[in-house]
């Protein structure tokens, strides 16, 4: 397949280029910093603002899917933000004009309504980074695109790849997981065409 790959300097997307990469997949990567990825073969790194559909429009047609791992930096996540709605506003209407169909995007677990002290003080600290989560999800959801959203827990570094996965709740078991078991959902999502419109909770 032929990806198009959002965020792919951060944690998790880099591990979305690299898995990529392994699995035969041609790679674009569209970033605001290109020096922070390692040129291979079968990847193109392409500079440009996420937040522009233009720049996406121009590098998008030809593409089979887009995977969007864009995330707030943490400093950002803390106060009132919009960077994730931005991206997704542009990223659908580049698609929609590019006549490529199939995203799939990372969000987070702390939309779920799940109960206990844990999930209650995570939600109070990141209620302005859920509000922009919620907002992204929305734009995502009223595309008409072929759209998967997962919904992982806390990320960390890690070499493990399992993971559970459950429509519209968070399975039960860890409360973290790795950035690489996101990737690789995400990546068998898009090659199987699984999970068409739908929220999904991710777990290790």
């Amino acid at each position: 397949m032929k990806l198009f790959v959002l965020g792919a300097t951060g944690r998790t997307g880099m591990e979305i280029v690299n898995l990529a990469l392994m699995r035969g997949h041609e790679v674009t990567a569209f970033v605001r910093s290109p020096q922070k990825l390692r040129p291979a073969a079968s990847l193109t790194i392409v500079r440009g603002d996420p937040r522009r559909r233009e720049a996406i429009a121009a590098a998008l047609p030809g593409h089979d899917a887009v995977l969007s791992a864009i995330g707030a930096p943490p400093r950002d996540a803390l106060r009132p933000n919009t960077l994730l709605t931005d991206c997704a506003r542009a990223t659908v209407d580049a698609m929609t004009s590019s006549g490529v169909a199939r995203l799939a995007i990372v969000s987070a677990a702390v939309l779920f309504p799940e109960k206990g002290l844990f999930f209650a003080f995570f939600r109070w600290l990141l209620k302005h980074h859920a509000r922009d989560l919620r907002a992204m999800e929305d734009v995502v959801q009223a595309s008409g695109l072929e759209w998967t959203i997962a919904r992982p827990p806390r990320l960390q570094k890690s070499h493990d790849i399992s993971f559970q996965a459950l429509r519209d709740a968070l399975p039960p078991g860890s409360r973290v997981m790795s950035f690489r078991s996101v990737a690789w959902f995400m990546l068998e999502a898009v090659e199987r065409r699984s999970h068409l419109t739908e929220v999904v909770g991710l777990a290790q």
